[in-house]
């Protein structure tokens, strides 16, 4: 992974992190706030699997959505 990509993961997860400390999001809650903030639906998706990957969230899957909040 180049650098500059690395660094807009980060940057996504950033402001997704932000955003939950508001409270849970479903997926598309997730990928309209980043488009909103300059980040096309494959970099939320890489974001939210940064931020799992830190264990700083948890998915849960209802039964027609994913919801996401910070782990406590």
């Amino acid at each position: 992974m180049t650098e500059y990509m690395n660094s807009k993961i980060g940057e996504a997860a950033g402001a997704l992190y932000h955003r939950l400390e508001e409270g849970e999001c479903s997926l598309n809650q997730i990928k309209n706030h980043l488009n909103s903030n300059g980040f096309d639906s494959q970099m939320a998706l890489m974001a939210v699997g940064w931020l799992a990957r830190e264990d700083k969230i948890v998915l849960n899957r209802g039964s027609n959505r994913w919801s996401v909040r910070l782990n406590e």
